[in-house]
């Protein structure tokens, strides 16, 4: 990796300033942070060669955490231990076995930039959790199904429509009766007069989660732009969906992910 930025500050370092080169930067002991900044916070200017696809990581002397940045596409990291402790590992794309990157247990996610999905076993299978950005410090902050402890895969949940509308039907091979639903999020199908099963969906536009219970609660399932011509389809082993929301992208919404309600 190179590490020339044919910047000043890359070769002769000043009193009070921070050098840096592809990949990573770190601070120096007397740099002075804001008196408003909890975290590590920079505007980071380099030359029209620097490749801003890099992932820049920040270093404090007296932290052994790491803050890294995506400034494009998709990034999560895994902690092993709750509240963001203990080891940690980064994923900038679709990783079918953590245990095979070194992982030995997820104990916590922080989200920089997503959405993202998670699996229960290798190969992208198994239950499903979905992340948008965001921190979650423990298992019960992602779901509150308890079916299994382990997430074991990732991939990054590709969001290219401002626009959400999905219709999910009674029978498989869609048939029977159906609820549409169009830019909105749906805590109870029962509230809307639909207490069918959901044996088939078809999504014309966004991407979307649904959930075994009303309240998102339960087992999730991912819904992508496409056809699901069986409750199999999408990974449930009955076919019950009794609430549904739109899965959100800081692109699409700036006002932010969904934050559920405790």
């Amino acid at each position: 990796m190179a590490a020339d930025h044919q910047n000043p500050a890359s070769k002769q370092q000043q009193p009070g300033t921070s050098a840096f080169k592809v990949g990573e930067m770190r601070l120096q002991n007397n740099l002075q942070l804001p008196h408003w900044s909890k975290n590590l916070l920079f505007w980071i200017i380099a030359s029209s060669k620097h490749n801003w696809k890099q992932i820049l990581k920040l270093e404090t002397r007296n932290s052994k955490k790491f803050f890294p940045f995506s400034l494009f596409g998709a990034q999560l990291v895994i902690y092993e231990q709750e509240n963001f402790q203990g080891r940690c590992h980064e994923l900038t794309g679709p990783c079918n076995n953590v245990l095979e990157a070194g992982v030995e247990k997820v104990g916590s996610i922080l989200v920089l930039c997503g959405p993202w999905v998670g699996y229960e076993q290798a190969n992208c299978k198994g239950e499903q959790y979905v992340y948008e950005k965001g921190e979650y410090p423990r298992w019960d902050s992602w779901t509150n199904s308890r079916r299994s402890d382990t997430i074991l895969a990732f991939r990054p949940i590709k969001v290219d429509s401002q626009e959400h509308k999905i219709v999910l039907y009674e029978n498989p091979s869609f048939a029977g009766k159906k609820i549409e639903i169009i830019d909105d999020d749906v805590p109870s199908f029962h509230a809307h007069g639909y207490q069918e099963k959901v044996s088939s969906v078809r999504v014309q536009s966004g991407t979307w989660v649904g959930y075994q219970y009303p309240g998102y609660r339960g087992y999730q399932y991912l819904f992508e732009k496409g056809e699901y011509k069986d409750s199999s389809e999408f990974g449930a082993q009955t076919p019950q969906i009794q609430s549904v929301r739109r899965v959100r992208d800081m692109q699409w919404h700036q006002r932010g992910a969904f934050k559920p309600v405790n």
